[in-house]
């Protein structure tokens, strides 16, 4: 093994990468535009939703109704008619559509349980069943504190502080913004080194390569440092600049350690790449191949839903996935300002997974170049 040969190697491949146009695009949009959009615009998040109110009996009851949504859960409500109600729903202008019946304020002094009428367009799926129980909130306060004639707090024999750690403001795009980088870590390194190969391929390139005094090792491992490298420096300038500068997302840890987690990661992900675009004969089959293996790890790594909440034997068999493990000790790090001490089995952890997976890959690389 030469260092030269992989030094030189892997700068013909980040000279290749950056000649192709699409790769270069993918790369700055999943680490700048897609970060900042999926952030902002999170679905579970409750954001200026569009509310309409049918108020029929323009009452003071129904006045402290409609003045009692407002943003950021909410957009300001709009006042329509009845006639109105139902085209409008179907045009996808309201998200939720308000009707207070005539005579609500009397009928619910006089004690007869007058009803509200909620239209819910339930094809925005999470923020209806979010939006629905803000809503219930609101009006049930609303009307109690009128029926009491007076605000007040419960009173409890028991008081409960509640302290939110690491995310004092229960912003779940602070979360978001933070995965949405790990998860594009995931799938660029994947897809980089697998069209990488698949390049060389498609060029005749691989026949000039084995011509040359190099061996695969040298090949491969090239591959593996260039691209890996191109995905640390982009997922480092996503996390300052787009999570930390334009989403104004508090980092409590060492970028350092992250970017270290990343590295081992990449070292993994990249060779899973190789291995992938070994085995595919085309760029389609890559492309086949990459579904089945990267939305597993997206969607059971713990970066989008708890690994808690998950069967135990589907957390068992996600423990061989390098991401499984950075995703805790990016959360660990980022989040709860972990040091070392905290994340070290992770970082051995994606050592070694990282080291299976060269091995394989290497072995299959051999296969494949001959």
């Amino acid at each position: 093994m030469r260092l030269s040969n992989i030094l030189h190697l892997g700068i013909k491949e980040i000279r290749g990468l950056l000649r192709d146009t699409t790769l270069v695009v993918l790369i700055v949009y999943s680490f700048t535009l897609a970060v900042y959009v999926q952030t902002r615009a999170m679905p579970e998040t409750l954001n200026r939703a569009s509310i309409a109110i049918v108020d029929e009996d323009r009452s003071p009851l129904s006045s402290r109704i409609v003045t009692a949504f407002y943003p950021p859960y909410f957009a300001p409500p709009r006042l329509i008619g009845a006639a109105e109600m139902d085209r409008r729903m179907d045009s996808g202008l309201d998200t939720f559509a308000l009707d207070i019946p005539p005579n609500f304020q009397r009928d619910l002094l006089a004690g007869r349980k007058p009803t509200i009428q909620l239209n819910i367009d339930a094809t925005r799926m999470t923020q209806a069943f979010s939006g629905s129980g803000y809503i219930q909130s609101i009006v049930g306060s609303e009307i109690a504190e009128f029926s009491q004639r007076y605000r007040s707090a419960t009173v409890l024999p028991v008081e409960l502080v509640l302290r939110s750690r690491f995310n004092p403001e229960l912003n779940k795009g602070w979360f978001g913004a933070i995965m949405n980088v790990v998860l594009s870590i995931t799938m660029l390194s994947i897809v980089l080194t697998g069209a990488a190969l698949i390049r060389e391929r498609e060029h005749g390139t691989i026949e000039h390569l084995l011509a040359m005094p190099v061996t695969p090792f040298e090949i491969m491992t090239s591959k593996v440092w260039s691209m890996g490298l191109v995905v640390l420096v982009a997922s480092a300038f996503s996390l300052i600049v787009v999570v930390q500068g334009l989403l104004a997302v508090p980092i409590q840890g060492s970028v350092a350690l992250f970017l270290l987690g990343a590295a081992l990661l990449l070292f993994a992900t990249t060779s899973l790449g190789i291995f992938l675009a070994s085995v595919a004969g085309s760029m389609p089959q890559f492309g086949l191949l990459l579904m089945m293996v990267l939305l597993p790890l997206q969607m059971l790594s713990g970066g989008m839903t708890p690994r808690e909440s998950m069967p135990e034997i589907v957390q068992t068999i996600m423990l061989a996935a390098p991401n499984t493990h950075f995703v805790m000790l990016a959360q660990a790090v980022l989040y709860r300002g972990a040091g070392l001490d905290v994340v070290w089995p992770q970082l051995l952890a994606l050592i070694a997974i990282g080291c299976a997976l060269f091995f394989v890959s290497l072995q299959r690389f051999r296969l494949f170049l001959r």
